[in-house]
């Protein structure tokens, strides 16, 4: 994630839709999209520094939206009927000395894990958006994490290495894996039919 490159990030929806969002670059400001089932594509959101980190909860009726540059993560209302957001409010923000959250997912207890790029860690976030957990990485820059293994307790986190190996480490761009004091849960999948496709 980077001011120079064009970041994109998408996750499957509980009903098969995609959301799928971009940054900000020179040209313009990103935006989130929604991908629906007949493969059309629908704006969401304008006016985004830059998507990231999406997810769900529980009861799959709120939905968290990560724009990095802005340091938040927000809450929808999320309609599973239509797959539209209202309602956004703030969930989790984050100072200049803690980094920009980038990726996220949750657990089987139903807690946001977001990864802190440039802070050196993934966390776990309490309900009022406040850090329950930390867990330190070698490296600065986390991108993203999600639950694995046979019963989801895995943990494994993406970093970024880039051009700032230096001043990020040796070990920056690896594949972490740890293991997890609570289960994860499994990501959805996508149900999209782009048009002429076939199925079989």
């Amino acid at each position: 994630m980077s001011a120079g490159s064009v970041s994109r990030t998408s996750s499957p929806t509980p009903g098969g839709r995609v959301f799928c969002g971009i940054m900000s670059t020179e040209q313009g400001k990103g935006s989130l999209y929604r991908l629906d089932l007949d493969g059309s594509i629908n704006r969401l959101l304008p006016d985004i520094g830059c998507s990231n980190g999406m997810a769900f909860t529980p009861d799959r009726k709120g939905f968290y939206y990560t724009d990095s540059f802005a340091r938040e993560i927000y809450l929808f209302d999320y309609n599973a009927e239509d797959g539209s957001l209202s309602n956004q409010r703030d969930f989790a923000r984050f100072n200049e000395s803690d980094g920009l959250p980038d990726g996220a997912t949750p657990d089987a207890e139903g807690r946001l894990w977001s990864a802190i790029w440039d802070g050196s860690c993934v966390v776990r976030l309490l309900p009022d958006g406040g850090i329950d957990e930390r867990i330190l990485l070698p490296t600065r820059k986390a991108s993203s994490l999600t639950f694995g293994g046979n019963d989801h307790t895995d943990i494994y986190i993406t970093t970024a290495a880039g051009n700032t190996r230096e001043a990020d480490g040796d070990l920056a761009g690896s594949l972490f894996r740890v293991r997890a004091t609570r289960p994860g849960v499994p990501e959805f999948f996508s149900r999209i039919l782009l048009p002429n496709s076939n199925p079989g």
